[in-house]
């Protein structure tokens, strides 16, 4: 199960051990209970409330239709300022995709930020009626969806040192379909991020010239910025399964999760294209998207190899999605030259020549993921997974090494922590340091 782990104890004889209060990882556990009880004595409101009541039982527990209760709960409280993800929750690390690792993030919502994601989940149903899905795998009635971005205060757990950029949520189908999710930005993160890669010299070094490099200064942070909000918001939240399909979990098995993140980068990537965005304000022109489209070929073919050791093939999902959005692309689009592989002294790059013509092209990638998800197609997702997003070309990736490593740069960024410390008056906290 999700909070579980199943220990063999002799020939034919297995038992499962649950992960909570009085159980395997008991004394963690109950000091997490022991902060929640005191976070449920300062909640903002009622409905905050009953999320954390709602998610001690369940770590005082271990039975997941509480877990499940405290998801339709949090899901359901859209108005607290303060808020956290906490459980175990993303099963990326387990080969089955059933057992989840914990985390917890806290943050505080940025309310003028947010107005930029809030826009895009207000067209959600927009959006999905003119997706390139086939009309059967599309949702009639998109609900639920709440959006926001944040700044974080503190991670923990798998979401700490290296973090996600993006958060929706809660994973299970089920209450998705009839609750709806929240879609979360990390925002501090991402202009973090966005920050640091402009000053480590990885853009002057890998894109193929000065008009690239112009674009990528100039709309690189937004282009991240929307593609993550579409990712989270319209990405996961789309798309329904055929009646009598099991969870993808069941069909797709160890290829679920790189197929799903693989079809939610492709909703934004479509729809970052779209003249929609500059007639809703979000982005001032298509140039912002054509830097998107740019950086994820970039990172898809090559850049991201920066990651592995030499001999290594792509294992972790989010890696193996974008190779593989990247390389069926390149491949579907040599014939017309829509993306080119260039070597110049030595260098290789990959240079979008059509970007209309990739945007038709990721259009009928996600057409066939949402297909296979729909579906449960497990042979196909198999083949895209194990022909585009598992194989590394040794020779770009030696190049690759040896080009990252003259920049003197880490390949992986983590974040430090803070320790806070309240100011008080009396019993009020006035000020953190």
């Amino acid at each position: 199960g999700l909070n579980s782990r199943l220990v063999k104890e002799g020939k034919g004889k297995f038992s499962e051990q649950v992960w909570y209060a009085d159980g395997m990882y008991g004394p963690a556990i109950k000091e997490i209970v022991n902060w929640l009880v005191k976070a449920r004595s300062v909640a903002e409101n009622d409905a905050q409330r009953k999320t954390f009541e709602l998610l001690i039982a369940y770590y005082q527990s271990g039975d997941l239709k509480k877990f499940d209760e405290y998801n339709i709960a949090w899901v359901a409280d859209t108005n607290s300022v303060v808020d956290t993800v906490n459980g175990f929750i993303e099963v990326y690390d387990d080969a089955l995709g059933y057992r989840g690792t914990w985390e917890s993030v806290v943050s505080i919502k940025d309310a003028e930020a947010s107005k930029r994601i809030a826009a895009i989940s207000g067209q959600a149903q927009w959006f999905e009626d003119n997706s390139p899905l086939l009309p059967e795998h599309k949702k009639k009635n998109v609900v639920g969806i709440s959006a926001k971005v944040i700044t974080v205060v503190v991670e923990g757990g798998d979401a700490a040192p290296t973090t996600p950029i993006g958060i929706n949520l809660p994973n299970a189908n089920w209450i998705r379909a009839q609750h709806g999710s929240k879609s979360v930005n990390l925002g501090n993160i991402v202009e973090a991020y966005d920050q640091a890669k402009n000053g480590d010299g990885q853009l002057e070094e890998f894109t193929r010239d000065e008009a690239e490099l112009a674009r990528a200064k100039e709309h690189g942070s937004l282009a991240h910025k929307l593609h993550v909000d579409m990712h989270e918001v319209i990405g996961h939240a789309s798309g329904q399964i055929e009646a009598g399909i099991g969870t993808p979990k069941e069909t797709l098995k160890s290829y679920a999760s790189a197929l799903e993140e693989a079809r939610a980068d492709l909703v934004g990537l479509y729809y970052i294209m779209d003249p929609k965005l500059v007639e809703m304000g979000l982005m001032p022109s298509l140039e912002v998207g054509k830097a998107a489209y740019d950086s994820y070929i970039r990172s898809g073919m090559m850049v991201q190899l920066s990651r592995l050791e030499l001999g290594e093939q792509l294992e972790e999902s989010h890696m193996r999605n974008r190779q593989l959005v990247a390389a069926w692309a390149y491949e579907h689009g040599k014939a017309e030259n829509v993306v080119v592989k260039e070597v110049v002294d030595g260098k290789t790059y990959f240079v979008v020549k059509d970007y209309e013509k990739l945007r038709v092209i990721f259009g009928e990638l996600l057409r066939e993921i949402q297909r296979i998800k729909s579906k449960g197609d497990f042979a196909a997702g198999k083949a895209l997974v194990e022909t585009y997003g598992v194989k590394v070309d040794r020779a770009l990736h030696e190049e690759v090494l040896r080009r990252y490593q003259a920049l003197n740069v880490a390949p992986y960024a983590g974040f430090i922590q803070p320790k806070l410390v309240p100011v008080m008056e009396g019993d009020k906290i006035v000020d953190v340091k």
